[in-house]
């Protein structure tokens, strides 16, 4: 693969939005079928970037039905409106955190976490901004137990912080949003899967 041409997609994204559920679901399949061709890095983008003051559970499962909307998107990944008594969730933060934690470990470590925290959010109604459940979540993966607490470093917090305003400056103002390496333009919303396809093909010059 050396010297052959390569996609590199930054991709902003909230763990608490369906519609990045819905967009990590088509940019994965993209990966299984481009390989090493294709990069896709994630970066965070906070839509709720402090806890939100008085959000009910009742509130918020009555929220969580909104998610059978891109559950009826061709592609999309499980949604199930919320079931469990834990929650609300926080805010964006902690998610995030979690995330970074985990790609302190490795690409692998991160891969896995990004997957599980969308998958235990959406699928599962656990509350991934809760350290009990992050918690669980991490030794599920067979993460080590130490590792997790770097999510409680500052610098962490600051990384968070620094893509979303780096988001912001490149005028992402919803997420998914999606920008080619090298076009510099974002693209917000979650895509159809052909529209994704198109543009990495086309810039592999394999259309």
């Amino acid at each position: 693969m050396d010297g052959e041409p390569r996609v590199h997609l930054v991709v902003w994204s909230d763990y608490l939005c369906p519609w990045c559920y819905l967009g990590a679901a088509r940019l994965h399949e993209l990966e299984r079928e481009f390989g090493a061709a294709l990069v896709i890095e994630w970066r965070a983008f906070l839509l709720r970037p402090v806890p939100e003051p008085g959000r009910t559970l009742e509130r918020f499962r009555k929220y969580t039905e909104s998610w059978l909307r891109p559950a009826a998107e061709p592609g999309a990944p499980t949604f199930l409106p919320w079931t469990s008594d834990e929650g609300p969730p926080s805010h964006s933060v902690p998610a995030h955190l979690v995330a970074k934690a985990a790609a302190a470990l490795g690409p692998d470590a991160f891969a896995a976490m990004h997957a599980r925290l969308f998958r235990a959010y959406f699928e599962e109604s656990r509350d991934i901004t809760n350290r009990a459940t992050q918690r669980q979540l991490w030794r599920e993966l067979g993460l080590a137990d130490d590792a997790l607490a770097v999510a409680d470093d500052p610098g962490m917090r600051a990384a968070v912080l620094r893509e979303h305003h780096e988001a912001l400056a490149a005028g992402v103002t919803g997420v998914p949003s999606v920008m080619m390496v090298g076009n510099d333009v974002p693209t917000m919303g979650a895509m159809p899967y052909a529209t994704y396809r198109r543009w990495i093909a086309r810039a592999l010059g394999r259309e």
